[in-house]
């Protein structure tokens, strides 16, 4: 008998520009020995991402390029 595994889907890429987003659960993926993150995102969209080590939930992120650095922004290398 075959076991299938369920696996929430990570974003990686964190390609949504300049909408912030707040931290609703921090969860443990047991497939990924890490903790991830819902993001609930002010366009109305929910994502799940790696957890920042130090984020809290109610916190909020964003990713772009001119946002400012603290933890758990997205900004390219070019940026930094």
């Amino acid at each position: 008998m075959i076991h299938l595994r369920l696996t929430c889907k990570i974003n990686f890429r964190r390609n949504e520009k300049d909408i912030y987003g707040r931290i609703v659960t921090i969860e443990y993926d047991p497939n990924r020995s890490a903790y991830i993150c819902l993001i609930h995102y002010g366009d109305g969209e929910k994502r799940y991402i790696l957890h920042p080590r130090g984020a809290i939930i109610g916190d909020t992120i964003v990713s772009g390029t001119e946002v400012p650095i603290k933890m758990g922004n997205a900004l390219p290398l070019s940026a930094v």
